[in-house]
């Protein structure tokens, strides 16, 4: 696959440079080629990042980085059994318990979420930092609700990272996922409560909370588009419209 002659490749986290050290230095070079392009084009395609990852497969399966790259390639395609199998590999590789909660989260993508339970529940939960430990919570309450748990995948979300007025990089997720189990279980004032705090910490944008509270308080976006600014390619505004004031 084509890449961009200004990747170079040293663009890679130093960690993984490390570990390529063991390759021929050619062949390093093109395989932190194909990680910076595994890395660029996971959110915005998947598929072209997953293709990357192939050919880096190919190149130095031997490599945990490889592995677990190739792992949140397959992962990001919904490719949930493959992603399993890398993410299995580099974890021998490495004796790292680092992608335990998205191992987890794969068995809940093949259908499993009793497994994902399990695992949840594993001493190697104990071993993850606290990012690893929320992202282990966020499964667990994921497979509750695939099992039509809705009650426990609320008590399941309620800790203490949860209550907590600091805002760390897994608060508006955590904040959005309990919210999400709130309406689910028609609990809708108290989720509007739990989106609202997932706005004030959403400092990236990782999540929809804005629009999933503005659709509880009955604010619908549409576009205030004439036939004239239609025809003329005119701007084109957005403008929040209450219910109560459509047509």
């Amino acid at each position: 696959m084509p890449i961009p002659e200004e990747v170079t490749g040293d663009e890679i986290d130093k960690d993984v440079r490390q570990e390529l050290q063991s390759l021929p230095k050619t062949l390093a070079e093109d395989v932190a080629r194909n990680l910076v392009m595994v890395a660029r084009l996971l959110d915005e395609d998947p598929e072209s990042a997953y293709g990357y990852s192939r050919v880096a497969l190919r190149l130095a399966s031997r490599v945990a980085a490889v592995r677990e790259a190739a792992g949140f390639a397959a992962y990001a395609n919904q490719k949930y059994g493959e992603a399993l199998a890398e993410f299995r590999a580099a974890r021998r590789m490495t004796g790292s318990v680092e992608l335990w909660p998205v191992m987890a989260d794969c068995e809940r993508g093949l259908g499993r979420p009793e497994k994902a339970l399990d695992m949840a529940g594993a001493p190697e939960v104990h071993k993850l930092d606290k990012a690893g430990q929320v992202e282990m919570r966020l499964v667990a309450a994921g497979a509750r609700r695939d099992m039509g748990q809705l009650d426990a995948a609320i008590v399941t979300l309620q800790s203490p990272e949860l209550a907590s007025h600091s805002v760390q990089p897994w608060t508006a997720r955590l904040r959005y996922a309990y919210a999400d189990a709130l309406l689910a279980a028609g609990r809708e004032q108290e989720a509007r409560e739990w989106f609202a705090k997932a706005v004030e910490s959403d400092r990236d944008g990782s999540t929809d909370a804005s629009d999933r509270l503005a659709e509880l308080d009955g604010v619908e976006f549409v576009d205030a588009l004439d036939e004239d600014g239609a025809e003329s390619g005119g701007d084109v505004e957005s403008t929040p419209v209450e219910d109560g004031d459509k047509d």
